[in-house]
């Protein structure tokens, strides 16, 4: 029953697959290898806590079960318990130090950490004795891309490339450089790996990259087609319920209103170290951050998944209790739980800082969290980073996140997402006024001094002129926007999606009346 378990795993059949493995635990409820399996699937549906446990039990039953210690791993990291994940990949090392899994698992730890330059250390090591590995050229490509080395990340995919030719990911990381061209010869093979029956994660990565590859040419009719196939794939693999969404958001602003944070005003952690960095993806958070970023006073980290986790586990969430309880047991909690919570999120990302004494997360998604920021952090920055509905929607449509934003697939979902933000931040700016600074990418870019000392004021920090040549700052940067904010400020892309305007009417459909909200300049 297991085996046929783990083939609907393999086949992302996960229902099935655990109610087979549960139909075993019945039985035997110290069966470590179904133990094992089910914390899988509690890894593939995000919930990393299940899974912690569950391996941790079975380990307790066979301490020698290497596949389940690094399962364990990869969960720890989930966490963001990156010391202990580490320890356990030293201790299965230890057993077998020749085992490359081991060795490649170890190095993506320490990116996650923050350690690029040791992680890059290994996976040179690594690939001097295994060269043909496609997968480790590919990491050690990211890596490098992270830390700024560009001309050797275009090296490191190109060679995964040549190892693995349906290497979807490998082109698509050459496209997502931004600043990369890719030749009549890519182009011409890309095109052949393009197949209905392919794998879809090789697949969705090839009509990305070509969507890019023909948007650099101003073929843009073609690019489009490329864009919205790449995006279908997705699609039928990472559903998206929009209802789901209009759902939260209206319990949100009927729970955290005006009266629940009058009644708890002066709660939380007064600490005022972090910079909250939120809206839609390929709104400017990236730039912002980097200029912050190039204060002496300001550590850049990168998107903390602390407060979706603080909500997760407040909300109690999990597949045998789906239905969320957060935001409402806010209601509920003391003020010394409300203060806990927010020294536990100081306490969880203090892992991500160096010495300076602020620092910022950039995780677009908080937005839908800011009751909960400012309850449990009520003097931290929170930034709103906003751009013209048209051009991010579009920015969104065209980039193939790794994880996550499932409502970037469909033009008429992002333009129905877009609406359920602003009306969020609309309730955030009325039931909390004056406590989040709007920032619109297109003042950024026209008028750069006089934002960035906006910036800086509401951020309570000096002016420093390092913060107007932010693109000298050389620090890690893992974002899509990685190599545009190693460049000045430029114009280019602002209207950039006018050139796709003829196929984005669901999009403009989608936003309806708020596509008028938005100031023209």
């Amino acid at each position: 029953m297991l085996v046929t378990a783990a083939e609907h795993l393999r086949m992302k059949q996960l229902p099935d697959a655990e109610r087979l493995t549960r139909d075993v635990l019945k039985k035997d409820p110290d069966d470590p290898n179904a133990l094992r399996l089910l914390a899988e699937i509690g890894l593939q549906v995000g919930q990393p806590d299940d899974a912690i446990h569950l391996l941790e039990r079975c380990l307790e039953l066979a301490p020698g079960f290497a596949l389940a210690r690094q399962d364990y791993a990869m969960a720890l990291a989930r966490r963001q318990r990156y010391d202990e994940a580490l320890a356990e990949i030293q201790s299965l090392l230890d057993a077998d130090p020749d085992n490359p899994n081991y060795r490649l698992q170890q190095a993506n730890f320490m990116v996650q950490k923050g350690l690029h330059y040791d992680a890059l250390f290994l996976l040179e090591e690594f690939l001097e004795k295994y060269p043909q590995q496609a997968g480790a050229h590919m990491n050690y490509g990211h890596t490098l891309k992270t830390v700024g080395r560009l001309d050797e990340s275009v090296a490191a995919y190109r060679k995964a490339i040549e190892l693995r030719p349906q290497s979807g990911e490998a082109y698509w990381s050459l496209a997502n450089l931004k600043t990369f061209r890719f030749t009549d010869n890519d182009i011409a093979d890309m095109q052949q790996q393009v197949d209905e029956e392919g794998d879809p994660d090789d697949q969705s990565h090839l009509h990305f990259a070509l969507g890019k590859a023909m948007e650099d040419r101003e073929q843009f009719d073609e690019s489009f087609r490329y864009y919205e196939k790449g995006n279908a794939i997705r699609s039928k693999r990472h559903r998206y319920n929009p209802k789901i969404n209009v759902f939260d958001t209206a319990r949100q602003i009927k729970t955290l209103d005006a009266t629940f944070f009058a009644a708890r005003q002066g709660w939380g952690h007064s600490v005022p170290d972090p910079i909250f960095i939120v809206g839609l993806p390929r709104a400017g958070s990236t730039l912002l951050e980097q200029i912050l970023a190039s204060h002496s006073e300001v550590d850049g980290t990168t998107e903390l998944p602390d407060i979706i986790a603080i909500a997760r586990r407040l909300g109690k969430k999990s597949r045998s209790n789906p239905a969320s309880s957060y935001p409402e047991i806010l209601t509920s909690l003391s003020a010394e739980a409300i203060a806990d919570l927010g020294k536990g999120y100081i306490d969880s990302t203090r892992i991500q800082r160096a010495d300076a004494p602020y620092f910022i997360d950039k995780m677009p998604n908080n937005f839908k969290h800011i009751g909960l920021i400012h309850l449990i952090l009520p003097n931290a920055k929170i930034i709103d980073a906003r751009r013209h509905p048209m051009a991010g929607g579009f920015s969104c449509f065209k980039q193939l996140f790794a994880h996550g934003q499932r409502f970037t697939y469909k033009l008429a979902d992002l333009g129905h997402y877009y609406r359920d933000y602003v009306k969020l931040m609309d309730h955030w700016d009325e039931v909390l006024p004056d406590r989040v600074l709007r920032v619109r990418y297109e003042d950024m870019v026209s008028d750069t001094e006089n934002q960035v000392r906006r910036l800086l004021n509401y951020c309570g920090l000096d002016f420093e002129e390092q913060c107007l040549r932010f693109y000298e700052t050389q620090r890690a940067v893992r974002t899509p926007s990685s190599e545009q904010v190693r460049q000045p400020v430029y114009t280019e892309g602002l209207e950039q999606w006018r050139n796709y305007e003829r196929h984005l009417g669901p999009l403009r459909d989608a936003l309806g009346p708020l596509l008028g909200r938005y100031p023209v300049n």
